[in-house]
């Protein structure tokens, strides 16, 4: 088993029109026995940007909270918060300055930028960003979320209905695999508000 599968995970962001997804399971297990049934892997970084941290759980927490610390410092530098392509490069940067010994994370990033244009990405362990214009996924569950996701997808969704398709693709995804589930996390945001909602999954 890759120790980016020790604590099983499942994290999806799509965008919308003027809006975007990112949803996740709420599972903690340590390979397949189950700790937390509650177990949080968004992040918010500001109104307008959200991080979900995907594979080893205890390098997600320290990861999170080094970004915390390097955007507050930006925040103080520049008095603004920082464009989600700006904190996507921020989290690359520091991602492959570890490249020797890893944080075992793989971050998906999801924010509305200039005009409220959606921005989503992900990266793998060492930084290699992959930017998408539909959706993105990772962690256990990322093969069935691929299929899912691409049957589902459809682009200029209002929030309604991309919260809609992003919980209905998180729980036929997580029901695939053994690793994550027990309900999902996500989050709707638009240029005016941020909706969160727990959905209620299979429990086994």
């Amino acid at each position: 088993m890759s120790i980016f599968e020790y604590n099983g995970s499942a994290v999806v962001a799509m965008v919308g029109k003027n809006c975007f997804a990112i949803a996740s399971d709420r599972r903690l297990g340590v390979q397949l026995q189950t700790i937390a049934t509650d177990f949080q892997r968004i992040f918010k970084i500001h109104d307008r940007l959200f991080i979900g941290l995907s594979g080893l759980a205890t390098d997600a927490q320290t990861l999170y909270q080094r970004l915390v610390f390097r955007h507050k410092l930006y925040q103080l530098r520049e008095e603004r918060d920082m464009k989600p392509e700006t904190f996507a490069s921020l989290v690359s940067a520091l991602l492959y300055e570890k490249r020797f010994g890893p944080y075992f994370c793989q971050p998906v990033i999801a924010g509305l930028g200039d005009e409220d244009k959606p921005f989503i990405c992900t990266m793998d362990s060492i930084g290699a960003k992959e930017l998408a214009k539909d959706f993105v996924v990772a962690g256990t569950a990322s093969e069935s979320l691929y299929g899912a996701c691409e049957a589902m997808f459809k682009p200029d969704m209002e929030p309604e209905e991309l919260f809609e398709t992003v919980s209905q693709a998180l729980l036929a995804s997580v029901d695939r695999d053994c690793l994550s589930g027990w309900g999902g996390h996500v989050y709707v945001i638009t240029p005016t508000e941020v909706k969160e909602t727990i959905l209620k999954g299979r429990m086994d």
